[in-house]
């Protein structure tokens, strides 16, 4: 039973005590905390070794803090500690490696053991949070655990658990633990475990609240008036594209007054999706990178393997952003592909969609990439740039605005910039090093360009396994570079590193499908038609095809529902489940978030009246309001 409680409480960060392992125990008494120690929110971040481990006292941060200890990994953020429930892994810190995590039912029959998390329902005691605790020790009628956040007073000399609960055997042979209050009641059990036998696969809690919705902004004639800010060069950019102050292309005037909405809870589900998928995107890159016979699925010319494999051995970590496309609704998250290379959309989310609410009157909820512009800044800053980031595009107006905001972000960062439109004017100096219209040589890049693109110019150079990529140099008669001579050079470092062509490429769906069979954020992906896809049909996809082209969608009769055109059609194809966007007010309406150093950085949506995003479709304002709101 819980020991006696002391009154007062400790002062908030008083030492408690220590659990197994020699982890620290502080008191989370909040009302005793001194603000001179603690001025402001940041001041009560917690790290160990750089590692993140939760807000200080409390449940969450000494589960964290407690599994990093013993056991060298962490739980992704969440927001509540009930959250926990439904995580799939945890992160081994030393090598990013995932590990499985299985979320056992209270009265299931598989007990609790020692190091596991035991996870409190939110209600009562845990109103609104729930409540998390570390298991110490698993007797033949009780439970001992370990936590912060709950009795903010010191353990007994000799003793590393605060407290216990009795456990009980159900006829069916379940484990079940009784709250120690009337009004709290234990959800279950959270293992790191391989063996997922009576494991509950978590569903989302209210799943009504993934449901997003549209609305529309008071209509006094905002659409007529400019609002963007023509001296920004991005801004410029950016309407010179869309051909004025909008962002929806419709001929009607209310669609430039509509805006989507989606909960609070929808948002922190994608937070932890996008997390834990890439992660998992970068697994299934490893294995890829590791095994012949699925790198031969990817269509790469084999004597370009080497330089894949060095990219990814030296530059892993370099990665800035990519954008996921998912499908969200009621039904769950579902992921359709990872853009980790030359990923688009930042600009409208991460400045335009605000500056359109802000405009047009919207006030209700929050910008959904309001963090994206900060988020590229910190990747930035952590990207080893050196000297001048030559920032290269192609004659696309769409490009032209997108690398702009990137330029915004890398100076922002302290990173001196220069924008490349197309190769004209590049050329070498003495050194043999490519040099810009300026005579400034190129050292590092960052490209809207697909690794795709450059590929295409040099397949026909490697058509023989056995050669190699011709790179022009200052000897050759050619006075200037090509593209491929300019992103393959090795002493030019490019982001996105030449690796994530591995993520980028569709032939990874079905790896990962392979790695993570039946996950509840992936579909399930096959090289070759299958049975099973009779059950729901299936969409048929270039591996490397991009915007949306070359699609074909089958219903479970094989009847075709929707096929797009394009420039791909000679790809190899891969197959996947078919799961189609909601209908919201007329828009098929995909939900994309935004990583960045491969985290959660914001997130948009695309509309379209037809089954498939493409190029043309339009991105139009998301707002994250609170769940009664929704």
């Amino acid at each position: 039973m819980p020991h006696t409680l002391k009154f007062p409480p400790e002062q908030f960060g008083t030492l408690l005590g220590h659990a197994p392992g020699g982890v620290a125990l502080y008191s989370s008494h909040y009302p005793s905390a001194d603000q001179a120690e603690y001025p402001d929110r940041e001041s009560y971040r917690s790290h160990l070794d750089g590692v993140y481990m939760g807000y200080k006292w409390q449940c969450v941060e000494f589960a964290r803090r407690w599994l990093f200890v013993n056991h060298g990994y962490v739980f992704d953020d969440v927001a509540m500690a009930y959250d926990i429930f439904c995580l799939h892994c945890v992160i081994r810190v030393a090598d990013n490696e995932l590990l499985p995590l299985h979320s056992f039912r209270n009265g299931c029959q598989r007990p609790p053991e020692p190091g596991c998390m035991l996870i409190w329902e939110e209600g009562g005691e845990f109103d609104v949070t729930g409540h998390v605790a570390i298991v110490t020790e698993v007797l033949e009628d009780r439970v001992r655990f370990a936590e912060q956040n709950n009795e903010h007073c010191k353990l007994p000399d000799g003793r590393d658990w605060s407290r216990e609960l009795p456990i009980t055997r159900t006829e069916d042979g379940g484990y079940t633990i009784n709250a120690a209050y009337a009004d709290s009641h234990v959800l279950g059990w959270v293992i790191q475990t391989a063996e997922a036998t009576h494991a509950e696969l978590p569903k989302p809690r209210q799943p009504e609240l993934y449901n997003l919705n549209s609305g529309l902004a008071p209509q006094q004639g905002q659409h007529e008036k400019p609002w963007l800010d023509t001296s920004d060069k991005a801004e410029a950019a950016f309407v010179k594209a869309m051909g004025g102050h909008s962002l929806s292309e419709s001929d009607q005037v209310s669609e430039h007054y509509r805006y989507f909405r989606m909960s609070e809870t929808a948002e922190q589900e994608l937070k932890r999706a996008t997390n834990e998928l890439h992660l998992m995107f970068m697994h299934a890159t490893q294995a890829v990178l590791q095994h012949d016979e699925l790198l031969e699925r990817f269509n790469i010319p084999r004597a370009l393997w080497p330089r894949l494999r060095k990219s990814w051995e030296n530059r892993r970590g370099q990665m800035i952003t990519g954008r996921f496309d998912f499908c969200v609704s009621e039904r769950g998250v579902k992921v359709y592909e990872y853009n980790a290379d030359s990923a688009s959309c930042h600009m409208e989310a991460g400045r335009v969609q605000g500056k359109w609410a802000q405009h047009f009157g919207v006030t209700e909820g929050e910008d959904s990439g309001a963090g994206i512009a900060g988020a590229l800044v910190s990747a930035w800053r952590e990207a080893g740039v050196q000297g001048v980031l030559h920032i290269m595009q192609d004659n696309d107006q769409e490009e032209a605005y997108h690398a702009q905001f990137m330029r915004a972000a890398a100076e922002s960062a302290g990173i001196s910039c220069k924008v490349l439109k197309g190769l004209t004017g590049l050329g070498w100096n003495e050194a043999g090093e490519i040099i810009d219209p300026d005579g400034t040589p190129i050292r590092f890049v960052w490209k809207t360009w697909a690794w795709e693109t450059a590929l295409d110019q040099i397949r026909a150079e490697c058509e023989d396994d056995d050669s190699h990529p011709v790179l022009r140099s200052a000897d050759d008669a050619h006075p200037s570079p090509r593209l491929v001579d300019v992103l393959l050079r090795p002493d030019i470092v490019v982001f996105e590193p030449f690796w994530t062509l591995i993520p980028s490429n569709k032939a990874i769906l079905p790896v990962l499908w392979q790695i993570f069979p039946d996950h509840p954020y992936l579909l399930n992906s096959r090289f070759e038609l299958t049975e099973d896809f009779n059950q729901r049909g299936y969409v048929s996809k270039p591996i490397a095809g991009r915007c949306g082209l070359n699609i074909s969608m089958f219903d479970k009769h094989d009847n075709l529902l929707k096929e797009t055109s394009g420039k791909f059609e000679q790809q190899d194809q891969v197959y996947q489940e078919l799961w189609k966007l909601p209908d919201i007010d007329g828009y098929r309406t995909q939900l994309c978030t935004f990583s960045a150093q491969g985290k959660y950085a914001g997130s948009c949506v695309r509309v379209d009246q037809s089954l498939v995003i493409t190029s043309h479709s339009d991105l139009l304002p998301l707002r994250i309001v609170e769940d009664e709101n929704l």
